[in-house]
């Protein structure tokens, strides 16, 4: 897709719009919590409108019932095809006038058309610099890779596994001393940084979609 923009004529009234942010999550929420946390300081105008997990135990719902958010447990084995399944999230998400979706540690590819309802509104954030180490062990590959330098990769979702147009991606050098737990643990600090940051960029209407390149625009 060629220059598509994701900006709006008067940034100024787009910046002053409450973007509305869906979550989709299957664990912890702490990526979720570093867009709350960055909403409740005033960096980010946005509202988290619903999250939406499809495991029941995933903490990121009780994350979100503690911030007075809608969370809902979807059950895949409710629908009988990934389109179904994700036909159901929509239906959900619909109800919330939803601007942008965020995944946040959801661990299920999305069908071909939930990506199309919601192209250059989807996004994801991988903890590896992509194109290297895609999947669902990014942290543990790099590092029994033995790379010197990682990070975390922000970026729109198509229908590959994480092959989408790159946002934004930021640095974790491996140091000497590192233990595969501090390494990730500071990868995480990082990715809480990287993932409001791209958000806030779109809320202010500044990415530009040029085929495989995202453009961020002054």
């Amino acid at each position: 897709m060629a220059n598509v923009s994701l900006s709006n004529k008067n940034n100024k009234s787009s910046s002053s719009k409450i973007i509305n942010i869906a979550v989709l999550a299957s664990g912890r929420g702490t990526n979720m919590q570093s867009i709350i946390d960055k909403i409740d300081s005033g960096y980010l105008n946005a509202k988290v409108a619903i999250v939406i997990s499809d495991k029941s135990d995933a903490f990121a719902l009780e994350r979100a019932k503690k911030h007075k958010i809608q969370a809902i447990f979807l059950d895949p084995k409710k629908a009988k095809s990934r389109e179904e399944y994700d036909k159901l999230i929509i239906k959900q998400l619909e109800k919330y006038t939803v601007d942008i979706v965020v995944l946040a540690g959801f661990m299920r590819l999305l069908s071909k058309y939930f990506v199309e309802k919601y192209r250059n509104k989807l996004i994801n954030i991988h903890p590896s610099l992509l194109p290297s180490f895609p999947g669902i062990h990014g942290y543990e590959d790099a590092w029994e890779y033995g790379v010197k330098v990682s990070g975390c990769t922000v970026h729109f979702v198509d229908e590959g596994c994480d092959t989408g147009p790159i946002i934004l991606q930021k640095v974790n050098p491996i140091k000497d001393d590192d233990t595969f737990e501090s390494f990730k643990e500071r990868g995480l600090k990082i990715e809480h940084e990287a993932l409001p940051e791209a958000l806030k960029l779109f809320c202010e209407g500044r990415l530009k979609v040029d085929g495989r390149k995202v453009r961020i625009l002054d």
